[in-house]
């Protein structure tokens, strides 16, 4: 493999992994999420990612490689889901959009 795992080992945890993607999720920057993401595939058998997922193995490939051409949302969340993972959504500091009223009073 010529990719750099960094913090990513053959053997890595479940746990680190997830630690790895979310690191990268949290950059905003999504040739940085797809590259971490196509990291993560290479650690796992993309054949079996293509199937579950019913993403097209190339597809998966590709999508995930950090180039121009990134991956629709729902192949992120196929793939990560394929193996093992799901996205979650947490406050942060510093958010920008107020909530509407609506969502204020609830």
């Amino acid at each position: 493999m010529s990719r750099k795992f960094v913090g990513l080992r053959p053997h890595s945890s479940r746990e680190e992994i997830a630690n790895y993607v979310n690191r990268a999720f949290e950059t905003s920057n999504l040739v940085e999420i797809c590259k971490a993401i196509g990291a993560v595939t290479h650690l796992h058998n993309i054949s079996d990612i293509a199937k579950i997922s019913r993403v097209e193995r190339g597809s998966v490939y590709r999508a995930f490689a950090g180039g121009q051409k990134h991956p629709n949302f729902k192949t992120v969340l196929s793939v990560l889901d394929a193996m093992g993972f799901q996205l979650q959504v947490k406050v942060r500091q510093g958010g920008h959009a107020s909530p509407s009223r609506l969502a204020r009073s609830s």
